[in-house]
């Protein structure tokens, strides 16, 4: 083996080595942290106002994990969630806890307080996809309330 060919697989050991620990330190934060994995998948202006105001419809992919809760909040307008996969047990205001399986949906009306957000598995993911109708001048969709955030 050259001296060139040692110095390359250093190298290249050194960037795997870095990369893994990088991407453990940061799942590892994440789980730390406890929030849960929203991502927006979509943000269109549409036709119909809401209140009187030009509107949006934000579409977003939430994923619970194992046994995982989110902390109390509202929305800035109407939600409608259908469970992609796993179970959802969902409360808002001073509703009882639903839980609602795989092919399920469920609605949130403007404003009332997301109580319960979770997933009572703590084997198997929860996948959520959720639209959100809000006025467009909204830019963050979620409020948190704040003696939990």
């Amino acid at each position: 083996m050259t001296r060139n060919t040692t110095l390359h697989r250093a190298i290249l050991a050194v960037t795997v080595i870095t990369s893994v620990a990088l991407s453990g330190m940061s799942l590892a934060q994440h789980i730390e942290s406890n929030e849960v994995d929203v991502k927006e998948l979509a943000r269109r202006e549409i036709v119909e106002k809401l209140d009187n105001k030009e509107a949006s419809a934000t579409v977003l992919e939430v994923t619970f994990g194992p046994g995982q809760k989110d902390t109390l909040h509202r929305h800035a307008g109407p939600v409608f969630g259908y469970v992609l996969e796993g179970e959802y047990e969902h409360a808002i205001d001073e509703e009882p806890a639903q839980t609602y399986k795989a092919g399920e949906t469920f609605y949130e009306p403007t404003g009332c307080v997301h109580r319960v957000a979770a997933n009572p598995s703590n084997e198997k993911p929860t996948r959520l996809l959720v639209v959100i109708l809000h006025p467009r001048d909204v830019k963050d969709v979620t409020t948190w309330e704040k003696d939990k955030h």
